[in-house]
């Protein structure tokens, strides 16, 4: 048996991957409403391109910045804009958002669809075509897409990783796409290296996955030079700096990027969004979604809008049974509770989670008792407890000083507490206080 590529540290929580892995993907219903906030991705807001009354066709771009770090937003559905007003947010706040009621007719814009010759285009076209399809990453971080693909000069990229490790529990979407969709995401790759100039890529896949690792070798199997990689079943296996050091060899520097080692990271989502933009002229406003968990009736993975209710999606599940007791939006891991079900898919959101009481624990934080695992545990080789208790006190500076910004936030430390310490949110919440702090000066 073949050594398989991992990283020190991590942790195996339970998988619950079965309940989805074998779903196909459905198309959801095109809902009668949708919410597009104007802020989806890391970097400046978008401003409406719209107003209250307008018309709309599905993919025409509704909401744009000046700023570099930014991305469009599109409708997902023909209609008539009701509003733009504040909405929650998948991230807990109230923000602007736009609002489209569909008018039944599912109208597109002329132009998306028929397969388009693109093999002349330049580096340069390919860029811009991916900016103004308003593609993020679909790994959950939403960082502009353009953006990755616009190294500074003075980085050297020789090397592509296209992320299929999906290695939070119960998420199956990026699974299901490898398995069904292999010809696309394998010519989205082939586009980010002809847009970075590289001839060479790694696509790293837990083992877990063994449909969808045979169905990409095969997509590759006349291309020596990018390699389908065979990875331990571990979380955070599939985080950036972790894929790159398991994958590459190559260690990103504190307070770095994947630019500072020559290597550019990219989800398969993304991957495929890239091939459909280009190939279609389809912009992001639809994206696979995994709906899973003990308290819904059918889990599944759905090809849904991009504003979409939370509600509708449940619908199309077969609704909530069980006492159910928390909503998730994301992993386990990572993801963020949510408290209401008018919170509209984004494109940052790979999954929604339906806990009945029996898979909810709610326990009282305990006083640290020395033990070390959360040392053990961390991929980032940090001190959670050490920089907890620093932001707990209030000493942000000391905090700051044990890398403090340098943790991915992956929830490992808090999942091997014996006392049930709330790391990551004061980890949060110190790094918010140096954000702030910054923003001052």
């Amino acid at each position: 048996m073949p050594i398989l590529k991992t990283f020190k540290g991590g942790v195996h929580p339970a998988e619950y991957k079965y309940l989805t892995d074998q779903a196909p993907i459905r198309i959801a219903k095109v809902p009668s409403q949708v919410i597009i906030p104007l802020q989806q991705h890391t970097g400046a807001p978008c401003e409406p391109l719209v107003a209250k009354g307008d018309k709309v066709r599905a993919g025409q771009k509704i909401g744009d910045a000046k700023a570099f770090v930014s991305s469009p937003i599109h409708a997902s559905i023909s209609g008539t804009v009701s509003k733009v007003a504040k909405h929650p947010h998948p991230l807990g706040q109230e923000l602007p958002a736009i609002f489209i009621d569909s008018d039944r007719e599912d109208n597109w814009m002329e132009g998306i669809g028929p397969v388009r010759d693109y093999s002349t285009r330049s580096p340069q076209e390919l860029r811009g075509i991916v900016r103004e399809a308003g593609i993020v990453g679909l790994g959950g971080a939403a960082f502009p897409t353009h953006v990755k693909l616009t190294p500074p000069a003075d980085k050297k990229i020789d090397l592509v990783l296209l992320n299929g490790a999906e290695c939070e529990p119960y998420l199956t979407s990026d699974h299901r796409i490898m398995v069904e969709r292999p010809a696309e995401v394998a010519e989205g790759l082939r586009l980010i290296m002809r847009i970075l100039g590289v001839s060479r890529a790694l696509v790293g896949i837990e083992r877990n996955k063994p449909d969808a690792i045979a169905a990409l070798q095969r997509e590759f199997s006349a291309e020596p030079f990018i390699e389908v990689v065979e990875m331990e079943v571990k979380y955070p296996q599939g985080s950036e700096k972790q894929l790159i050091k398991v994958l590459a060899g190559r260690e990103v520097p504190s307070g770095g990027l994947p630019f500072d080692v020559g290597a550019v990271v990219q989800n398969v989502g993304t991957a495929l969004a890239i091939y459909e933009a280009i190939a279609l002229g389809k912009p992001l406003i639809e994206r696979v979604i995994t709906l899973s968990g003990d308290g819904i009736a059918h889990p599944s993975n759905l090809l849904v809008r991009i504003g979409t209710p939370l509600r509708d999606l449940i619908g199309e599940c077969g609704g909530i049974v069980g006492d159910l007791r928390k909503v998730v939006v994301g992993g386990p891991m990572m993801g963020l509770a949510q408290y209401s079900l008018s919170i509209p898919v984004v494109k940052g959101i790979s999954g929604v989670l339906m806990l009945s009481r029996d898979n909810v624990e709610i326990v009282e934080e305990g006083p640290c008792i020395r033990c070390g695992r959360c040392l053990a545990v961390c991929p980032m080789r940090l001190s959670p407890s050490l920089m907890a208790d620093a932001v707990k006190a209030r000493d942000i500076a000391s905090a700051e000083a044990c890398h403090l910004l340098d943790c991915m936030e992956c929830g490992s430390c808090a999942f091997v507490c014996p006392a049930k310490r709330h790391m990551v949110q004061w980890i949060k919440y110190g790094k918010n206080e140096i954000a702030a702090k910054r923003q001052k000066k």
